[in-house]
């Protein structure tokens, strides 16, 4: 399965329901605070019960919600590339076609409500069947679906399987199901083990988050081998060999000490009947310690918590993937969701581009998607516009959009940074330049805008021209022509008003 859409409500910053779509790739860009984590952080919770990273709470239910009486908060998944056969009842195989459990776009829709904090109610929200004569059949024991079967005389081939009889009455009454969009809940009474079937064939979402600690008295900065070990030695099966090690020496030590008590005795009863062996119960034994010196280090022998923050934090997020991989294949999971907090964190730019073309080729593998969060304008240099969301906010809603390349005027990431980002750049200036020549409304635009003298140096690179231009000539000639210093340098709030400006113009131009 893979996630396709989510939808959030009433959760932190998000007031209203607001619907995100998905690909195997998806970065969430926009400025400080305006609620990227959020999403990663509601889908922690969806998949993890508040059992994994986040913990949910009273306090994320929206403050606003909150006054006006509204406790509930809604986080809901939209899946595709479903299983072609899923057991729902015991062993039986069916699918989530065949038990109208899908959503009128054949996607697995799974809701979860919280009611202020607390623990979560689970509705699957399907097409489902709403006639009298089929509504509720899975919620319905062995005995009423024969009952049914029985009292319609229907055919059916199999009347010990709940999944036979469900779809022999269906198709009984195919022309009358009367199909709507209904919530079934799936955690109370029979249906509860629906829902304990169904997550079984979730993904597995493990969320690395941007303040993860990165200081040398962390654990796993020590070492993430040393963190490894430990679980590597919490294994059941292990855990029984190394008891059965432990019973064998102590076997072998209590007869050694048995030997040297009874000689001591044939020279000494009395200091032999004053001795006793003492041997460490098998729970007492710390096992972690016969590893304690394994280690990752670099050529010189620099352990792992002396090297710089960037080192540190690339080798953690390493470690954070390799552990979601293990727990996978495990736990038998048959996908993976990676949830990354500002992967930029600490990387040298160069280390950045690396590190978004490996996650790139990540969300290529089978099964597998990458969600992050960026404020590096180098990372969404790197990305495809069917990878962005822009998350924005004014003073009553908030939107996440997609960014389509024919949906703005300049189809630009340099358009994306300035949004998510505030990035003003030269090369952002030149595009939005250019994209007014492209359009033969230079004029217009200069018209009517105050100017300043600019010293133009002609071929000869000796005779200088004095000209009056708008300030966005001024700009545009120092970028293309830095051999001429005969102008005072355009500063940073002057190179800021003429995006503005011509910013403001384009969109008059946009119908």
């Amino acid at each position: 399965m893979k996630i396709k859409t989510i939808k959030i409500k009433n959760f932190r910053s998000y007031k209203d329901e607001v619907e995100i779509e998905f690909g195997d790739l998806t970065a969430f860009v926009g400025k400080n605070d305006i609620g990227k984590s959020t999403v990663l952080e509601a889908l922690d919770i969806f998949f993890n019960d508040s059992k994994g990273v986040i913990k949910l709470d009273k306090d994320d239910v929206n403050k606003q919600a909150l006054a006006d009486g509204d406790t509930e908060t809604v986080i809901s998944v939209c899946f595709e590339e479903l299983p072609t056969s899923i057991v729902i009842d015991n062993t039986n195989q069916t699918t989530l076609q065949n038990e109208y459990l899908l959503n009128s776009n054949n996607q697995l829709e799974i809701i979860k409500k919280y009611s202020n904090g607390s623990k979560e109610k689970v509705f699957v929200k399907a097409n489902h069947p709403t006639s009298n004569n089929c509504k509720d059949l899975l919620q319905k024991k062995n005995t009423d679906l024969q009952k049914i079967i029985k009292d319609n005389s229907i055919t059916c081939s199999n009347q010990t399987i709940n999944a036979v009889m469900r779809n022999a009455i269906w198709q009984h009454f195919i022309s009358d199901l009367q199909l709507g969009e209904i919530e079934i809940d799936v955690t109370k009474g029979d249906t509860k083990s629906i829902w304990d079937k169904l997550k079984t064939y979730l993904p597995l979402y493990s969320l690395f988050q941007s303040d993860r600690k990165n200081s040398d008295g962390d654990n796993e900065i020590q070492d993430p081998l040393k963190e490894a070990v430990k679980q590597i030695l919490n294994d059941t099966a292990l855990k029984a060999k190394f008891d059965e090690i432990a019973i064998e020496v102590k076997t072998k030590l209590q007869d050694v000490a048995s030997r040297t008590l009874a000689k001591i005795q044939e020279m000494n009863p009395e200091i032999a009947s004053s001795l006793n062996p003492v041997i460490p119960s098998n729970d007492s034994l710390k096992w972690t310690d016969v590893f304690k010196n394994v280690s990752i280090a670099g050529d010189e022998n620099i352990p792992i918590n002396k090297r710089g923050s960037g080192v540190k934090r690339l080798i953690l997020l390493n470690f954070f993937r390799a552990e979601a991989e293990r727990r996978k294949l495990s736990e038998n999971i048959p996908s993976i969701v990676y949830a990354i907090e500002e992967p930029e964190t600490s990387q040298h730019t160069d280390h950045q581009k690396k590190l978004i073309k490996a996650f790139l080729d990540l969300s290529n593998s089978p099964n597998t998607q990458v969600i992050i969060t960026t404020h590096s304008a180098t990372l969404v240099k790197e990305l495809e516009f069917q990878h962005l969301r822009l998350v924005k906010s004014d003073s009553s809603t908030k939107t996440i959009e997609k960014i389509l390349p024919n949906r703005l005027p300049y189809p630009s990431l340099n358009e994306v940074n300035f949004l998510a980002f505030s990035e003003i750049t030269e090369e952002y200036h030149n595009e939005l330049y250019g994209y007014i020549e492209l359009e033969a409304e230079m004029t217009n635009y200069k018209g009517g805008k105050p100017t300043m003298l600019y010293n133009r140096l002609r071929k000869d690179g000796v005779t200088i021209v004095v000209e009056n231009v708008v300030l966005t000539d001024y700009i545009r000639h120092q970028i293309h022509h830095p051999e001429n210093t005969n102008n005072t340098r355009y500063t940073f709030q002057q190179l800021k008003d003429s995006v503005d400006l011509m910013r403001s113009f384009i969109q008059t131009l946009t119908p």
